[in-house]
C-alpha cells in the first residue's frame, strides 16, 4: 500500500514555504497565560524561543508583522489588563507592528485581520502561536476561506494536554502533532525547522 498524501499534494499545489519578505507574519496568542497556571502549555518556552528567532528573521527581511492577543474577561483568564494576559516580553510588539484583539479563537472573527492584511497586496500569511490545535487551527483555516495561502511554523507553536472524553488524557505533544496533519491535508503549509522560513 502507498504512502497516504495531503489533498495538498494529491491537487499539485505548490507547498514551497514562501520567503519572509514576500509574506504577513500573524503572531497569535503568545502571552503569558499559557506560561503557568490551569492552561499552562508544557512546550510553551521552546515555541517562544523559535517564535523569537522567526520574529527577529522576519523583522530583519522588512516582513509586515501583527501580533494577536486574546482579550477575555477582567480578573479572568486572558485579562489584558493584567500581566497574565499580556504578550510574552521576548515577543513584545514594536511600535510599528499592529496588536489586534480578539474574543474568538479565529482572528479574523470580529477583527480588522482581513483587512490589514490585504492592504500588505501579499496572499502568503504565515502563523505562529498558541494553541495549535485552538486558535491557530481556526485562523489557518479561515485564512484558506478568504484566499490567503496559510503557512504554519511547528516549531513556533505548542498547545496543552487535552482529555479524551473517555477519563484519559491526550498529550499535548499529540494534539499538536495531529492539528498539523489535519491543516496540512488541505488548509496550510507546514514549516518545520529553523531553516525553513528565509
Amino acid at each position: 500500500m502507498a504512502a497516504p498524501k495531503t489533498l495538498l499534494e494529491l491537487s499539485g499545489a505548490d507547498l514551497r514555504p514562501p520567503r519572509l519578505r514576500d509574506a504577513a507574519l500573524v503572531m497569535i496568542d503568545l502571552q503569558n497565560e499559557y506560561l503557568e497556571g490551569p492552561i499552562a502549555l508544557p512546550d510553551a518556552t521552546s515555541a517562544i524561543a523559535s517564535a523569537a528567532k522567526l520574529l527577529a528573521r522576519a523583522r530583519e527581511a522588512g516582513t509586515r508583522i501583527f501580533h494577536i492577543a486574546h482579550k477575555g474577561r477582567p480578573g479572568g483568564l486572558f485579562d489584558r489588563s493584567a500581566e497574565r494576559g499580556a504578550i510574552v516580553s521576548a515577543l513584545a510588539p514594536l511600535k510599528n507592528e499592529p496588536v489586534i484583539e480578539k474574543g474568538l479563537p479565529n482572528a479574523f472573527a470580529g477583527t480588522d485581520l482581513q483587512a490589514l492584511l490585504a492592504a500588505t497586496g501579499h496572499k502568503d500569511i504565515i502563523l505562529a502561536g498558541f494553541m495549535t490545535h485552538m486558535c491557530v487551527s481556526s485562523t489557518a483555516r479561515a485564512g484558506l476561506d478568504l484566499g490567503f495561502r496559510i503557512m504554519v511554523d511547528a516549531d513556533s507553536c505548542a498547545t496543552r494536554d487535552l482529555p479524551d472524553g473517555r477519563g484519559g488524557t491526550i498529550a499535548a505533544a499529540t494534539i499538536h502533532d495531529i492539528a498539523l496533519a489535519e491543516l496540512s491535508d488541505r488548509f496550510a503549509i507546514i514549516a518545520r525547522g529553523e531553516g525553513a522560513l528565509v
